[in-house]
């Protein structure tokens, strides 16, 4: 009798351990990334998991400061390793696109550099906590090298997201 009863609360522990297992094991989140590089400033933020620890990010921005328009779309591949409960670190690589418009008025910017189409190879390096509730947040540095069009430029990254 007192072995069926403890095989009756391991069944049940492992029930409970599996449950909050999962609900902190989001598989989206979506939300803003504040402070996006090459003068983005917020971007819609999007994850998807894609299996283990590894997720998609997928980044939009778009921007139009008086002298400087444009829009930037970035993809990143990242790798997750838990620190403790809810608390993780990240490192990925992808890629961005965009397109920009310069005011030739400006005084800085007199001429069409960095004007058109541009591709940039991105990395990321970030930390994100999980809260018991659907909210995530992250605080990460994005380094981009220009590949055509583009210079160097890092930028760092405050997110908001809502888990799912």
């Amino acid at each position: 009798m007192m072995k069926r009863q403890m095989w009756i609360l391991v069944g049940l522990y492992m029930l409970t351990a599996s449950a909050a297992q999962a609900q902190n094991s989001n598989l989206h989140a979506l939300g803003l990334r504040f402070g996006g590089g090459d003068g983005v400033g917020t971007e819609i933020s999007y994850q998807q998991f894609i299996g283990g620890p590894n997720r998609l990010e997928f980044d939009l921005g778009i921007y139009n400061d008086g002298w400087n328009d444009g829009f930037k779309a970035t993809v990143l591949y990242q790798w997750m390793h838990t620190l403790v409960d809810g608390f993780d670190w990240y490192v990925g690589a992808g890629g961005g696109i965009g397109s920009r418009d310069i005011d030739n008025n400006h005084p800085v910017f007199d001429d069409d550099d960095g004007e058109g189409m541009f591709i940039d190879a991105a990395g990321v390096l970030g930390l994100e906590y999980n809260f018991p509730i659907p909210l995530q947040l992250s605080l990460d540095l994005h380094p981009e090298i220009g590949l055509i069009n583009d210079d160097f430029d890092m930028g760092f990254g405050l997110g908001v997201r809502y888990s799912f």
